[in-house]
């Protein structure tokens, strides 16, 4: 099985900054493509960053490019998101999810990310 635990989520002011982690057991990280997801309330679950497990290539979604920054430590089974200059509209519970095969197969519990303004 594999676990991923996000942690670092929080309240903060628009404009401020938070870095999330996502600890993943039971699987090969180094190996593994790694993502970050969001539902805000009322809205569907979408995408916001990933990072491949082999070549280190980046993807993010275009509201958050120049923003957010995705990273991994594969020492440390640990995938970061990086997130700066943030705005009510990043209100969301934030996911963690591990790629197996050709989807992202395990997910965390989420993280609540609260920006007020």
């Amino acid at each position: 099985q594999v676990h991923p635990v996000e942690s670092g989520g929080g309240l903060v002011q628009a404009g401020g900054s938070l870095r999330l982690s996502c600890a993943a057991s039971g699987v090969t990280f180094s190996t593994t493509a790694m993502a970050w997801f969001r539902q805000a309330p009322g809205k569907e679950r979408e995408f916001v960053a990933a990072i491949s497990g082999s070549s280190g290539a980046i993807d993010y979604v275009d509201s958050v490019k120049g923003r957010f920054t995705i990273s991994r430590d594969n020492a440390r089974n640990t995938v970061y998101l990086q997130m700066n200059s943030l705005t009510p509209d990043d209100t969301a519970v934030y996911y963690c999810a591990a790629r197996y095969g050709t989807s992202y197969k395990y997910w965390g519990q989420g993280t609540q990310v609260t920006v007020s303004s």
